[in-house]
């Protein structure tokens, strides 16, 4: 045993990177909403960028260590502390065993990853240890966090001479993840297949205007509010492939935009998609939230993605350096 829920979260899961290849079954690829803040907690504590991490929402789960761990939180800043001493997002940081983690309030974003330095000690459905609560499977045991759920890491180590005595020690650099988020509520899109089946004043609508988050909005996706938008076709469509991204416009005119856990086909048009570089920031967005669309091309879309891909990795090569240095440092290497 490494980690109890004794309180248990809105709707917190386990979640990596996502399952693919699975979708001609009608098996949704899944994982964190936000993969870049996931990927980054990773980095921190030394682990592949891939392994499991735990999504937190608010109200989030209290969590009690029941061994030393090294971890780190990345994406949303709930305002976790331990054992009442606040602490930072995007910083590796030393627990004690028995300390408690708990998250007292938003202070900016949506969704917050945790990670364990060595990972949680999980088994993989096809291929992913990402939940799939639809399928009751993935992650732990198919489901959300429950109170008394009791989560294994895959090694064990004493932070001892890292803690001075202390219940936390928090380490001395922070990763800097502005990149990773667009500065605005502007988010950039690729036409979709039915871009052109709407009116002229509804394309000027579609990229004009602010959108509203919709407190109905989920994992699968979310639930905009503006002007209705209108086309010139009146034909049902077959249903076809859709992605992390797509936007649907549906018949009373409102638009979805798909997340994480979206179905693998849908028929209803497909006006755009969200850029894959610019979702991170979409996923850390709450209910009430505007946004307005801009439309790019595949040649910006394809570079922004490139540039973070290295951005990733050479913050993953600076976390890697720090980390080994300080536990030789510690006599923990």
């Amino acid at each position: 045993m490494s980690l109890r829920i004794i309180k248990h979260g809105i709707a917190d899961t386990i979640q990596d990177t996502g399952r693919y290849g699975f979708q001609h079954l009608g098996i949704n690829p899944g994982g964190a909403m936000d993969t870049i803040a996931a990927q980054t907690a990773n980095i921190l504590v030394g682990n592949d960028v891939n392994d499991a991490v735990i999504e937190i929402h608010f109200p989030a789960s209290v969590v009690l260590f029941t061994e030393d761990a090294l971890i780190a939180l990345s994406g949303a800043d709930l305002g976790a502390m331990v054992n009442d001493i606040y602490v930072p997002i995007n910083t590796p940081v030393v627990i004690e065993k028995n300390c408690v983690l708990q998250f007292k309030k938003i202070v900016s974003g949506a969704r917050c990853y945790l990670s364990v330095r060595g990972g949680f000690d999980l088994p993989q459905w096809l291929n992913s240890y990402s939940t799939n609560t639809k399928a009751a499977a993935g992650g732990f045991e198919g489901s959300r966090l429950q109170k008394e759920d009791e989560l294994s890491f895959r090694s064990s180590k004493k932070y001892c001479p890292a803690l001075c005595k202390n219940d936390s020690a928090i380490l001395n650099w922070k990763a800097d993840t502005k990149e990773f988020y667009p500065s605005t509520n502007t988010y950039r899109v690729l036409a979709g297949a039915e871009y052109n089946w709407l009116e002229e004043p509804s394309k000027k609508l579609f990229t004009g205007s602010q959108f509203v988050i919709s407190p109905q909005s989920d994992r699968m996706g979310y639930r905009m509010k503006g002007e209705a938008l209108s086309t010139h076709h009146s034909e049902e469509l077959i249903s076809s492939a859709v992605t992390k991204g797509t936007i649907q416009l549906l018949p009373d005119g409102q638009i979805i935009i798909l997340m994480a856990d979206h179905q693998t086909t849908g028929g209803y048009p497909k006006i755009g998609h969200v850029i894959a570089a610019e979702m991170a920031g979409l996923a850390q967005l709450n209910a009430h939230q505007s946004i307005q669309f801009e439309l790019t091309d595949h040649a910006t879309a394809e570079n922004l993605l490139l540039q973070q891909h290295q951005h990733l990795h050479q913050l993953q090569n600076a976390c890697t350096f720090r980390l080994k240095e300080y536990l030789s440092q510690h006599g923990m290497d």
